[in-house]
């Protein structure tokens, strides 16, 4: 197939489809005459056959796939490539040829396993090539020859790399040869660690060098390393840090030093000329030492990002050297200099989350006042700035300022008046580009919502005109920006909820005319639509006094825009605002417009539109019951009883609170329809999901239900309805027939009722406990009878109630479960409302009674719960010493409910009690030791408490049970060190560095754990340890997410890697794991990622025996679900497609209907939930 010039130049292009069709010694053809034709002396044949070999390259199939025509159409190009490569005199066939190579080798390295070594030996050479193309592009193909070569190959280059850079020949070959490693640690970082310690010392010499180009490559080098290989940097951090502090500022063909005087002449005379010519003197266009800070300065961001650790370091050294570089000349450096100031601001960022909110006033601090000790100097250093002529700068001066303002919050109240001429300067100066007015209008706005309204009302005036000029600029973002930016100013100016001296009059007439344009605008965009509609909404909340007859026009717009689909939602959050203002604005005009429209929106599908409109609707009726007529409120009521289901508990919940609204303002409407939301009411509380928010809502409703004394809905009805179901339950025998929740439920409304109706109450109490003696009762309805007791006994003294105690002493002896445990929860909660004569009762029965004990100590565990402190410490001792009589007790269940009692009651008096625990710790018996460690679980609670500080004290001693003798010691111990990371994690972050191994040393596999039982004619093996390396898995899933900065993940990694192998409920919780670091460190995951590959591929594509029974079945396909959730997870990271492994798995599964239509199904799921975080076990 001859290929001459005339050939039209698609022809290359259409070589690809054609690979897939031909047969393969065809293609091989194809490929020796492209080959050949690449290496003519024709330029333009040259052109189209490297075209078309690519072409070639990227249409063969991958190698897994097992075609063989891949591996011998590479085989034939690489041998002709390299020989091209070496031999040529011609650099452009040198260069397309190297082109050529990188490709093949980035999508097909692995195939080329038995070519790496030649195309080395082809490659290092080119490195001195005195054309520097031809060194770059031999790097490139070096990088994608790293990805997939063997170890031996690896350490070739690197021996070769070193020797060339000790010998160093010129600095030229050096430069070239300090790019190649670094070129080589961005593709394979995780390879070149080992080798660090020669490398390192070799660069740091060289940075030395006077030779900018040379300096610049080596702090590329350093960047890619602090990058790629944080632990093996880890000892060279602060020699790389001080070199590129020292660099940042080397900037030898300048003087900075006159400056100051330069400045004030300059300010002095407006001498714009001066300006001009002062900067030619200096143009220096050989110059390239900025290329040098700029490499620094991106070093310095790759350092501050990954070390959190060190924030207090940089804010001693780095933070006022990067500060004082603020002046930098050179735009692109200055640029990076904000970047690495913005990184370490974000690193300072406090983490908001449940978890660290116990550490609030920890050392966390310490950066944040560092901080804020050295912003005068930051605004000092950028004020200037922000009404220089360069866009850029002052872009990258807002967006610091943006981060400062958002971490450390009122920072710059002192330095407004320094901050708002930069500002009015960025909003109104014709040369700013849109993106500049944008980001200077989000920087104004993070600002106002920051800090205090005082501070801005000087400035109000300067700050006004231009903001209004931005609502109407026709630029669409500028718009909605400034919109946003208005309506927080709006409430800066008039703040309703604190005495102000500040007169908003004057501004009202410079920002309603605005925003009402855009908000009566119909053809504007989506984003200014809504703005327009909240701000206004914000408008007439905080200044709707002042708006006199533009008032209600204005509300006749809202009307309009409620009708409107797109804009209802927004439009409802206005209404609900201003239906809440203070200032109490007459909306008389559109309620009976309003009121059917937004009923109808109960109706609708959008979740978010009801839970809103429902706000709306209460707001109102508590606000305007004096404006709604009854017929209103009629047409709203129909609409309630659909939305009161179990299958949404919160939209129940929200539209009971607002009947309980409704049931207080308009209780004559109810009657109406109370028949129906009685009855879905009815269905909810015997719901087994129940619990929480509904409930609560649910109980204030039969309260306010009771109190509008309407016949219908009387006290003997709504108890007669809320029992029912448990009366009609049947004969004695019977077991329960609601769910054990509802019978809770049930007891708490029926409670709620007879308090709030405190005549009914005593004949309830008695009928109760009649039903409880009677020998007709069913369990349940004894079930239900003891549970009212416990809420009703839990407030009010019952001992009027004689034979109580009696009666619930029967029922420990009762047949049925479920009637003794609640007869031992009635016990404790009556205890508590009736301490003196009930607990020394309890006291003396647990000593005595060993048969009921396990009963009675849950009764106890009620009343330490449940009772204020105060009152119980009278009986402390008491208690205490019967507790450590049972403390060794052998019942495991026994002990756990001791434990818990005592963890609880050290709550009480923690100074006198928790030394008495530690003193346990020493007891002899390990059945002692366990109840102690666990008793300190049950005194962690994720609330503050007084016990914390103490807690921290010591909470290392009962730790040190992880290296216990006794397995079931450890168990126990691993489980407290788990609540401690979940719940605290400040009182163990600081024990980490000694905890840690003996947490990692129980995820090992203990042989002499191990051992085999005989069942019959089968041998089965039981592990012991499992349990224990269960929870000490879950330890190390839960330190991922509180204590992620204090491990070293690459040890974490080992033993994640060990667990993937071990048995199936711990490889689960490990593929869960893999997911979850993925997310969280993927650059420590890509290092791995071989190792962690493996077991995943293994499990995924295991064959379950064909006589297995189902079970066997269902664990398996559970368990690949989860391998292939962690492999999906795998894929998300970046650059995880370089990995060979990784491709060779992705193919596989791929190439396996199986493991694809899994994988599909999992992806499926990923793409319905909400975020990462619904892999959360905990």
């Amino acid at each position: 197939m001859p290929l001459n010039g005339s050939v039209h130049p698609r022809a290359p292009e259409s070589l690809g489809p054609l690979v897939g069709k031909v047969k393969e010694y065809q293609v091989e053809t194809i490929v020796d005459t492209l080959c050949t034709n690449m290496l003519s002396d024709k330029e333009q044949l040259r052109d189209i056959s490297s075209i078309g070999l690519k072409t070639v390259i990227s249409e063969l199939p991958p190698a897994s796939t097992g075609s063989t025509m891949t591996a011998n159409v590479c085989k034939k190009i690489t041998a002709q490539l390299t020989g091209a490569i070496g031999k040529q005199e011609d650099v452009s066939v040198q260069l397309e040829a190297l082109d050529i190579l990188s490709d093949m080798l980035s999508r097909l390295g692995g195939t080329l396993y038995s070519f790496h070594s030649s195309i080395l030996t082809c490659l290092l050479p080119q490195l001195t090539s005195p054309r520097l193309a031809v060194r770059k592009r031999a790097i490139v193909a070096l990088g994608h020859l790293v990805l997939t070569c063997s170890g031996n190959i690896f350490s070739e280059l690197t021996e070769h790399l070193l020797a060339e850079l000790k010998r160093n020949e010129s600095t030229s070959t050096t430069r070239t040869y300090i790019q190649c490693v670094a070129g080589i640690s961005r593709q394979a970082g995780h390879r070149i660690g080992e080798h660090l310690e020669k490398i390192i010392p070799l660069i740091v010499q060289y940075s030395n060098v006077d030779d900018d180009e040379l300096r610049e490559y080596c702090f590329q080098a350093f960047e890619s390393f602090v990058r790629r290989c944080p632990k093996e940097m880890d000892p060279h951090i602060s020699s790389v840090m001080a070199l590129c502090l020292k660099y940042i500022t080397f900037d030898p063909n300048y003087n900075y030093d006159n400056e100051e005087e330069e400045e004030e002449m300059m300010e002095t005379e407006n001498g714009e000329d001066e300006e001009q010519e002062s900067d030619d003197e200096y143009s220096d266009d050989d110059d390239i030492s900025w290329k040098v800070r700029r490499a620094a300065a991106k070093c310095l961001e790759a350092i501050v990002s990954s070390r959190h650790d060190l924030l207090q370091d940089f804010y001693r050294t780095l933070s006022p050297a990067l500060i004082s570089r603020f002046k930098e000349r050179e735009e692109n450096v200055k640029a990076d200099i904000f970047n690495a100031y913005i990184s370490l601001l974000k690193q300072t960022l406090p983490t908001q989350s449940w978890l660290h909110s116990s550490d609030a006033s920890g050392k966390d601090d310490v950066p944040l006042t560092m901080l804020q000790n050295q912003v005068p100097n930051i605004i000092k250093a950028l004020h200037k700035q922000l009404k220089e002529k360069s866009i850029k700068s002052r872009q990258g001066c807002f967006s610091l300022l943006t981060e400062l303002a958002s971490v450390l919050p009122g920072c710059l109240a002192d330095h407004i008046p320094a901050l708002i001429p930069g500002i009015v300067f960025s909003l109104a100066d014709k040369s700013s580009s849109s993106n500049m007015r944008i980001d200077t209008l989000s920087f104004l706005h993070v600002l106002l919502c920051n800090h205090q309204p005082e501070v801005f009302h000087p400035h109000v005036k300067t700050l006004l005109p231009s903001i209004v000029t931005c609502i109407g600029d026709t630029f669409y973002k500028i718009t909605s920006e400034a919109l946003l930016v208005t309506q927080q100013l709006v409430k800066v100016i008039r703040p309703l909820d604190k005495p102000y001296t500040f007169d908003a009059k004057p501004y009202v007439k410079d920002l309603f005319p605005g925003t009402l344009k855009r908000l009566e605008a119909a053809d504007i965009d989506q984003e200014v639509k809504e703005r327009a509609i909240s701000c206004m909404g914000q408008i007439i909340y905080n200044l709707g006094d002042h708006l006199s007859t533009d008032l209600q026009p204005t509300l006749k717009i809202f009307l309009e825009r409620l009708k409107n689909e797109i804009t209802r939602l927004t439009t409802v959050k206005a209404l609900t605002l201003i239906a809440s203002s203070p200032l109490k604005i007459d909306l008389r005009p559109i309620l009976g417009e309003g009121l059917p429209i937004l009923a109808s929106f109960l109706r609708k599908n959008q979740r978010a539109l009801k839970l809103s409109t429902l706000n709306a609707l209460d707001i109102l009726v508590r606000n305007y019951s004096d404006s709604l007529k009854p017929a209103m409120i009629e047409a709203v009521l129909t609409e309630l009883p659909v939305l009161i289901t179990e299958n949404d508990m919160h939209v129940s919940q929200v539209t009971i609170m607002f009947l309980v609204t409704l049931a207080k303002v308009y209780p004559s409407c109810l009657c109406k329809i109370s028949g129906s939301v009685l009855a879905e009411i009815f269905q909810l509380v015997h719901s087994p999901l129940l619990q929480g928010g509904a409930l609560n809502a649910i109980i204030d409703f039969f309260q306010a239900l009771v109190l509008t004394k309407m016949a219908a809905m009387g006290y003997p009805e709504l108890m007669k309805q809320l029992t029912a179901p448990i009366y009609s339950s049947g004969s004695a025998g019977a077991s329960l027939t609601l769910h054990k929740q509802a019978y809770h439920s049930v007891a708490k409304c029926v409670a709620a009722l007879s308090s709030a109706c405190p005549k009914e109450a005593p004949a309830t109490v008695n009928q109760f406990v009649q039903d409880v003696r009677s020998p007709k009762s069913s369990p349940a309805v004894q079930v239900l009878a003891f549970l009212f007791l416990a809420e009703v006994g839990r407030t009010t003294n019952l001992s009027a109630q004689r034979e109580l105690r009696t009666v619930i002493l029967e029922a420990f002896a009762s047949p049925s479960e479920e009637v003794k445990s609640a007869a031992s929860y009635a016990l404790g909660n009556i205890s508590v409302g009736n301490l003196q004569e009930y607990l020394p009762f309890m006291l003396k029965e647990i000593g005595s009674q060993p048969k009921r004990q396990y009963l009675l100590l849950h009764s106890l565990k009620e009343v330490i719960s449940s009772s204020p402190a105060d009152s119980l410490t009278p009986y402390v001792e008491d208690i205490w010493a019967l507790l450590f009589k049972h403390s060794e007790c052998t019942e495991e269940g026994t002990r756990n409910v001791v434990a818990e009692c005592l963890g609880k009651l050290t709550l009480v008096n923690p100074a006198e009690l928790l030394p008495r625990l530690r003193k346990q710790l020493s007891a002899g018996s390990p059945h002692a030791r366990s109840t102690v460690v666990t008793a300190i679980k049950f005194t962690i609670t994720d609330q503050p408490q007084p016990i914390d500080t103490l807690l921290k004290g010591c909470i290392g001693d009962f730790l040190q049970t992880l290296q216990d003798p006794d397995l079931n010691v450890r168990r126990v111990a691993l489980a407290l060190f788990n609540s401690a990371a979940h719940n605290k994690p400040s009182l163990i972050r600081d024990l980490l560095n000694t905890v840690l191994p003996s947490l990692y040393n129980e995820t090992k596999v203990r042989r002499e754990l191990i051992r085999e039982v005989e069942m019959g004619p089968f041998k089965h093996t039981v592990d012991d340890g499992l349990d224990v390396r269960k929870a000490a898995f879950e330890c190390m899933y839960t330190l991922l997410e509180s204590c992620l900065d204090r491990l070293d993940i690459y040890d974490y990694l080992n033993h994640v890697e060990d667990g993937l192998k071990d048995h199936y409920d711990i490889r689960m919780l490990t593929f869960i794991m893999v997911a979850r670091l993925s997310v969280l460190c993927p650059n420590a995951v890509l290092q791995r990622l071989e190792r962690l590959i493996e077991p995943l591929r293994a499990t995924c594509s295991t064959k379950v025996k064909a006589g297995s029974v189902k079970q066997e079945f269902e664990k398996q396909d559970e368990l690949k679900r989860s391998a292939m959730r962690a492999v999906a997870a795998l894929l998300t990271i970046p650059e995880v497609e370089k990995s060979p492994a990784m491709a060779e798995f992705s193919s596989q599964i791929r190439s396996s209907p199986e493991m694809a239509s899994l994988f599909e199904s999992i992806q499926k799921d990923s793409a319905s939930l909400p975020t990462s975080e619904s892999m959360d076990m905990s």
